[in-house]
């Protein structure tokens, strides 16, 4: 996808404040059987395509609104993923201004969890 400059800046800007993880240290956490939200910000027809096993939907244009019934614990760890990561950093972002303090982006998103074998639904 061929991303604006100012979107790109954008997302640049909020990875500043924010800490990612790989789909590596993603599958590792589930092999350990850690406890953690995985959470798709992406919009409804791309779920509804395909999504990670287990993930829970709370779309981007929803997230801030929902994510404190969905989700009440602040200390909770999340792991957010979109598409291809960007979208998921700037979510991070805004969760983090919520008070959320374990909140993750991981980077690639879904492309780079198909292209690892993740287990998908």
């Amino acid at each position: 996808m061929d991303h604006s400059p100012a979107f790109l800046a954008l997302v640049n800007d909020a990875k500043t404040r924010i800490r990612e993880t790989s789909v590596d240290e993603v599958l590792r956490r589930r092999q350990e059987e850690r406890s953690f939200e995985l959470v798709d910000v992406r919009e409804d027809e791309e779920w509804q395509r395909g999504h990670i096993a287990g993930a829970r939907h709370l779309g981007r244009g929803v997230l801030e609104r929902d994510i404190e019934k969905a989700i009440p614990d602040k200390d909770r760890e999340i792991v957010l993923y979109c598409g291809g990561g960007f979208r998921s950093a700037l979510s991070a972002d805004n969760l983090q201004r919520m008070g959320y303090r374990h909140v993750f982006s991981m980077s690639g998103g879904w492309k780079a969890w198909l292209a690892a074998g993740g287990e998908t639904e």
